[in-house]
């Protein structure tokens, strides 16, 4: 069933609640109403009964005929409104007590008729008439009775059935809309899990029954679409896997092709010119070999470095350590490639998790590229600082170089990617992304030509 159908189906029950609740009051107040007028006819039928007594009272202490006469016309007047409000009493008291009612005013009448058409004195006649009378007054006035408590009682039941009646509809509505809000909080908390695990790269899927309403259709989108990325990042990444192999294919055949050519070179002039050469001749270009033979080592090396990188053996450790090893080792090349140093390390800072080892040989990358790109001397600013908000430590490199183009940025960490020509092997900067990742860590760039370079690497806090 749809969400709507169930949002309607539970209004349409408590909707059906209210009117019931409704028809109920609605019922019980016209049968209070009913039975208060007859309540107040009954009043006004008592109040003449009442009069009757007394008018049958003067009649035995004055003996005036007179008194009967105005028995009888109250009698006609009481048989009057009794006709006149019958429905009203019927439906109050029944039919059954109305014609009792009738039977005893009859009674009553008859008494009075007796003792009119008897000699004066009849002791007969008038204990008869006194016992009709208060038969006539005790039933009205019991009749009343049982009809105020009737109503009172009634008032009480209504008021508890009201009350019932309301805490039911209110049960039913807050359990209706749990089970229902609850319903839909599940299905959307699967889907937030599930989008949550997709942005972190965990192309999941929400097992179990799916739900055959609005969520149901949008869990099912969800999960085609969490299918369809898995799909489409395993062709992404095959299609970079090609894509490296390509660019580290170009890449060593380019590096490995210069120094291959210059032994070449070399080689063939040596074989041509062999008789023509002196021994340090020849001592020249076998030490030209030897150089562009260590370069092609150097190449493989770093190669090596970058598809297979060292071991890293993790320690609790303060930042600070490896930035100064790596200052030191860089001292020298500071000074006398009149590099002015400003150093701001952070006292206190929290430990990180690192191979101080590694950490150095990123630094002394990331200062060594700073160097070169400060040929005629600079500012260089290394700073370390911790993000308390963010559970990182800092590592900042400055220098005021001669900055990188804003077309290269985003492929200074590509392997073979240079922008020292044939000075750099476009492997520094893999390598050094490579450790950073290993740490847990990111390591970014900004830059602008002819203003200088910033790298900052961010280390996560150390918890135990």
């Amino acid at each position: 069933m749809k969400i709507e159908q169930k949002i309607i189906l539970s209004n349409a029950i408590n909707v059906v609640f209210i009117v019931l609740i409704g028809l109920l009051a609605f019922q019980n107040l016209s049968l209070m109403l009913t039975k208060l007028r007859f309540v107040e006819i009954s009043d006004d039928l008592n109040a003449s009964f009442l009069e009757m007594r007394l008018s049958e009272k003067n009649y035995f202490l004055y003996h005036d005929k007179n008194s009967l006469f105005e028995i009888k016309e109250m009698i006609d007047a009481a048989e009057k409104s009794i006709d006149q409000a019958r429905e009203d009493i019927s439906h109050a008291v029944s039919e059954e007590n109305l014609s009792r009612l009738r039977m005893h005013l009859k009674e009553y009448a008859g008494a009075v008729d007796k003792v009119s058409n008897a000699a004066q004195g009849d002791s007969n006649a008038e204990l008869m008439l006194r016992a009709q009378g208060k038969r006539l007054r005790d039933y009205s006035k019991t009749m009343t009775q049982i009809e105020r408590k009737g109503v009172n009682n009634m008032i009480s039941s209504s008021k508890s059935m009201l009350i019932i009646l309301f805490i039911t509809v209110l049960v039913t509505a807050v359990l209706v809309s749990h089970f229902i809000s609850q319903k839909i909080l599940r299905s959307l908390r699967d889907v937030k899990k599930l989008t949550e695990s997709i942005s972190q790269g965990n192309f999941n899927k929400i097992v179990g029954a799916i739900p055959n309403d609005e969520l149901g259709s949008l869990i099912t989108a969800v999960n085609s679409m969490s299918e369809e990325l898995s799909r489409r990042e395993e062709e992404l990444i095959q299609a970079k896997k090609l894509a490296s192999i390509g660019v580290l294919t170009a890449g060593v055949a380019h590096e490995l092709t210069n120094p291959l050519n210059n032994i070449s070179m070399i080689t063939q002039n040596f074989i041509e010119l062999y008789d023509n050469f002196n021994k340090e001749n020849a001592l020249g270009l076998l030490n030209n070999i030897q150089g562009e033979t260590e370069r092609i080592e150097k190449i493989v090396k770093n190669l090596l470095d970058f598809s297979k990188p060292k071991e890293v053996n993790l320690t609790e450790s303060d930042i600070n350590r490896p930035v100064k090893k790596a200052l030191r080792l860089m001292q020298n090349t500071l000074d006398v490639s009149n590099v002015e140093l400003t150093v701001n390390l952070a006292k206190d800072v929290p430990h990180v998790f690192i191979d101080d080892n590694q950490i150095q040989q990123v630094l002394v990358n990331l200062l060594t590229n700073a160097v070169q790109a400060m040929p005629v001397g600079g500012r260089l600013y290394v700073e370390t600082e911790a993000d308390m908000t963010r559970g990182t430590v800092e590592i900042t490199v400055v220098d005021n170089g001669n900055g990188i183009p804003r077309e290269y940025l985003p492929h200074i960490f590509d392997p073979f990617f240079s922008t020292k020509g044939a000075e750099g092997t476009g492997l520094g900067l893999s390598v050094s992304y490579g450790i950073i990742k290993n740490h847990n860590g990111h390591i970014r760039v900004e830059s602008k030509v002819g203003e200088g370079t910033t790298f900052t690497i961010e280390l996560p806090i150390y918890k135990q």
